[in-house]
């Protein structure tokens, strides 16, 4: 049996004809940026995420960037972050000119440990980047907590969690604003890159909107040094439509999880842990296993496909090689790296195609 990692075949199928009415409705509008589609995207998604705005921009890394530079945090500041998460959490610090402090994760959650945030906060703190690693809620009364003691903002990387919950509240709802990735293979994918803002603070929203619209409050007006990092209109439709089906397409995500979880036994395998209090949406399924790549070569040979994330750790990336942290460092990072495999996950398996992924990795020895 052959089972891709991640496949869109089915999603895509169900909602054929919509998405394709839809394009022949923008394009026969001729009008592509910044239009009645994304308006009407943005006003029905934050509403999705429990929030009063939401402004559409290129991609999900200037979803995290833009409201760092709206907040004035840049040269000389630093940002609290992940030490295991996507590069881009990392970037959107970076592209300020500020720096990124790594904290490690607990190996139960894959997200940021609360516990150990305080021990990186100084006088140059300004922020804490909250990753929902893989479709988890990160802990965020916690990290709240500890932001207002220390007066630091908050901006939610919500990337892998669209429709995640935590306390019965959407992510994107926690922090002082949230960055959401709309990458293809997100479980709200785009059909080409795409991204949002979300925040109940319209000063923060209209900062953010100008800033993505080369500075300008209105056209050849412009009040900062802006970045052209805009939302457009056909990949605003089509998002409306697959935000239609979110839902629905999470839980039989979550379905395959449980099956997963309910199926896999062979005690070589971690599996992940669904921590109290929130509704994981598995955009990954990361199990963790001491001999990772022999484990990857089975599976691929018998046709189920993996994926890693993330094989190298931010802080032993060339790109981050300047900040000095040495291997051995940040080990919790290192160990997920060395040992996280992702498996199949995606809308429309069937029964027999999860059964063969549990039965294989059960016979894995």
């Amino acid at each position: 049996m052959k089972i891709p990692f991640v496949s869109f075949e089915k999603m895509h199928d169900e909602i054929k004809d919509e998405l394709t009415g839809k394009f022949q409705q923008v394009l026969a509008k001729n009008w592509f940026i910044q239009g009645e589609e994304l308006a009407k995207f943005e006003e029905e998604y934050a509403a999705y995420c429990g929030v009063k705005y939401c402004v559409g921009v290129g991609n999900g890394l200037d979803a995290l960037f833009l409201p760092l530079k709206a907040y004035g945090i840049g040269t000389g500041d630093e940002v609290i972050v992940p030490s295991n998460t996507f590069i881009a959490t990392a970037l959107a610090v970076s592209y300020t000119g500020a720096t990124p402090v790594f904290v490690e994760p607990t190996l139960e959650s894959f997200d940021i440990d609360p516990a150990r945030i305080e021990e990186k906060i100084t006088d140059k703190t300004k922020a804490i980047m909250a990753v929902h690693l893989y479709g988890q809620p990160a802990p965020m009364d916690e990290i709240m907590e500890i932001a207002k003691r220390h007066n630091l903002k908050v901006i939610e990387d919500s990337a892998q969690a669209h429709g995640a919950l935590y306390k019965g509240k959407h992510v994107g709802s926690l922090g002082d604003g949230a960055g959401f990735s709309f990458y293809p293979g997100k479980n709200l994918g785009a059909l080409g890159d795409a991204g949002a803002f979300v925040t109940d603070d319209k000063e923060l929203a209209d900062k953010v909107r100008a800033l993505g619209n080369y500075g300008s409050d209105y056209k050849y007006h412009h009040i900062y040094q802006g970045n052209n990092s805009r939302l457009d209109e056909m990949q605003a439709a089509f998002l409306r439509i697959k935000l239609k089906n979110l839902d629905r397409w999470n839980a039989n995500r979550i379905e395959t999880a449980e099956k997963y979880l309910a199926g896999i036994k062979n005690p070589e395998i971690a599996l992940p842990t669904i921590m109290p209090d929130t509704k994981h949406v598995f955009h990954i399924f990361a199990i963790r296993c001491a001999r990772r790549d022999e484990l990857e070569k089975f599976l691929n040979e018998k046709g189920i496909g993996t994926n890693k994330h993330y094989p190298i750790p931010m802080h032993l990336q060339g790109a981050y090689e300047s900040l000095g942290i040495k291997k051995g460092e940040l080990p919790l990072a290192e160990e997920i790296s060395a040992t996280e495999l992702s498996i199949p996950m995606y809308y429309g398996m069937t029964e027999e195609e999860t059964g063969y992924v549990i039965d294989t990795i059960n016979a894995f020895k």
